[in-house]
């Protein structure tokens, strides 16, 4: 990889910063000045330094963010916050994207990365990944609902969901439920629960596959995946 790309893909600044940071003889790889931004190195093996400040290089990030309401699952809007506006400019370099999306009143786990390939994976209909939401529901909540998310409820447009887990917590007025998907479609679970004359009135998304979202996190606030997390994810990447 060039010396100026690597430098500015992992924050050190703009193309035309780097150029200067290397002109003024800031940049050392292996403990030599080095001027020329077109040189190669070896990420892996090359120890670059700027400022005498070792510059650790990674392709790729995987966070983990509570995703607050209020703010939509994009990486550009014009008008409404993003979950990427809730990262720092340090990691906002790395050009990461939600993996799917949660609507704009949903809350809970959302992960964010710049590997293609992971999204793709955590994201496709055939790989059937566990998606598990905790919600409050306007109405009591019944175990002929159980048996009707169990079968597959039949959406207002005429498509039968794929068959989902749904668990009772509380039976009231306002009921507590879990609910366990294995698709993505639109609104999916505020569709699924229109299609039993209910309403969802809070819903936070807490497992993604082998994800679980800590519940250390604040709202609004983000990680690195732990090392378990991680190889999960690429376990999916490598087809295991």
């Amino acid at each position: 990889m060039r010396l100026d790309k690597l430098l500015s893909n992992s924050g050190v600044g703009t193309r035309k910063e780097v150029k200067a940071l290397l002109k003024k003889k800031h940049v050392k790889v292996n403990d030599l000045i080095i001027k020329d931004g077109s040189k190669h190195i070896n990420p892996e093996k090359d120890i670059i330094k700027v400022n005498e400040e070792i510059v650790y290089y990674q392709k790729y990030i995987y966070l983990m963010l509570h995703k607050p309401s209020g703010c939509i699952s994009a990486t550009v809007d014009k008008q409404e916050k993003t979950v990427i506006d809730l990262l720092g400019k340090e990691l906002q370099h790395y050009k990461p994207f939600p993996v799917g999306r949660l609507d704009k009143d949903t809350e809970g786990l959302l992960l964010l990365t710049n590997d293609g390939e992971l999204a793709h994976q955590l994201t496709s209909p055939k790989k059937d990944i566990e998606k598990v939401y905790y919600a409050k529901i306007k109405g009591r909540v019944t175990a002929e609902d159980v048996n009707a998310f169990e079968e597959g409820v039949i959406l207002e447009d005429g498509y039968q969901a794929k068959s989902a887990r749904l668990r009772i917590m509380a039976q009231d007025e306002i009921s507590e439920i879990e609910v366990t998907v294995t698709e993505g479609k639109f609104h999916q679970v505020k569709r699924m629960f229109e299609a039993v004359d209910k309403k969802v009135i809070y819903l936070k998304r807490i497992r993604m596959g082998n994800i679980i979202l800590d519940d250390t996190l604040k709202r609004g606030t983000w990680r690195e995946l732990s090392e378990s997390e991680k190889e999960y994810c690429l376990s999916l990447k490598s087809g295991g």
